[in-house]
């Protein structure tokens, strides 16, 4: 095999022994390479300096219990039955803007459909997210306002979670079709939730795209969803939070946008509604512009905007610090 066949199937690999985000795995593979890494995982020589030995034996001896050598031909033949593309940072089609989650960059993407939404440019892209337990008003703004932005040549990147996530992806379905980006925390052959087992299906066969860093075969868990935020936020030019309870996985998703640099919005709702008491808080405490429609979203997309404030995540090579402190604002 080719240098680069090989890079492919040792990031594959390694995917599917690591959680989303291991800081570990994604400082060595930045430091060494994924063939290299791979290697370090059935090695007993010393891990590269700068990682603490007690951690770094850890993490050698947690996933190199999962490794196992048929595992890349199952990805593959999964992959094939069910019409799924891996991709890598050398690919053309991968999001150049991931590299800002620094060693928390995911080791590889799976897609499935029409990867053209994903090469629109950052300012194109519109992360749209919000509570599963929406109300009638959230879902009226979010199908409202996903609406106007397809409309205006943006996309539309999202979970896959009922409430906000489902009334953004139907909008744009019936608006748009191909104009929507769905990340899912599980593999993308384990549809997330089932309900939507219909939906993701058509959003692929119409244009759109599904992704997931998980290998095909995947089970989301609770450390999935969380994780899955970072990409939803460093995907998308403009974070908006539709509608939000207190401790709603959506006020991750932008305290991750905000620490890469990228305007954050919400959508103000009843002063009575718990399901807006989160909104409510991220415009307080200044994490996000307060926005009604469709113009003070482009505003906020304007490019010189978001370059004025980029920046790469300060993720520690050695700690979930930052996830942490990111996750309180969900608790």
């Amino acid at each position: 095999m080719t240098a680069a066949s090989d890079e492919r199937t040792a990031r594959m690999a390694l995917a599917t022994v690591s959680e989303p985000a291991d800081v570990i795995t994604g400082t060595l593979v930045a430091r060494v390479g994924p063939i290299e890494t791979l290697a370090l995982l059935e090695s007993r020589t010393g891990l590269p300096s700068g990682i603490d030995p007690a951690e770094g034996e850890l993490w050698r001896r947690r996933l190199a219990a999962r490794l196992n050598p048929d595992e890349p031909d199952r990805v593959a033949a999964r992959m094939e039955q069910h019409q799924l593309r891996m991709i890598t940072p050398d690919d053309a089609v991968w999001p150049a803007e991931l590299r800002h989650l620094g060693s928390t960059t995911p080791l590889v993407l799976w897609l499935r459909g029409d990867p053209a939404p994903l090469s629109a440019p950052l300012e194109e892209r519109v992360t749209m997210v919000g509570a599963r337990a929406a109300t009638s008003y959230g879902d009226h703004i979010a199908g409202e306002l996903a609406t106007d932005l397809v409309g205006r040549g943006k996309v539309i990147v999202t979970g896959g979670a009922y409430g906000i996530d489902a009334a953004a992806i139907r909008a744009v379905m019936a608006t748009a079709p191909g104009r929507v980006v769905v990340v899912l925390a599980s593999g993308l052959d384990r549809p997330y939730p089932a309900g939507h087992e219909d939906l993701f299906p058509h959003v692929a066969a119409t244009g759109g795209l599904l992704v997931s860093e998980l290998p095909p075969g995947s089970a989301p868990t609770k450390w999935r969803f969380l994780q899955r935020g970072r990409l939803l936020a460093a995907l998308g030019g403009a974070t908006i939070v539709v509608e939000a309870g207190p401790r709603s996985g959506s006020l991750y998703v932008a305290s991750i946008a905000n620490a890469l640099g990228r305007p954050v919005a919400a959508v103000p709702g009843p002063l009575t509604s718990p399901t807006s008491a989160g909104t409510h808080r991220l415009i307080k405490d200044g994490f996000a512009q307060l926005v009604v429609n469709a113009d003070d979203v482009l505003a906020l997309t304007d490019p010189s905007v978001r370059y004025a404030r980029e920046r790469t995540f300060p993720s520690s090579p050695l700690s979930h610090r930052n996830t942490r402190r990111g996750a309180d604002l969900v608790r």
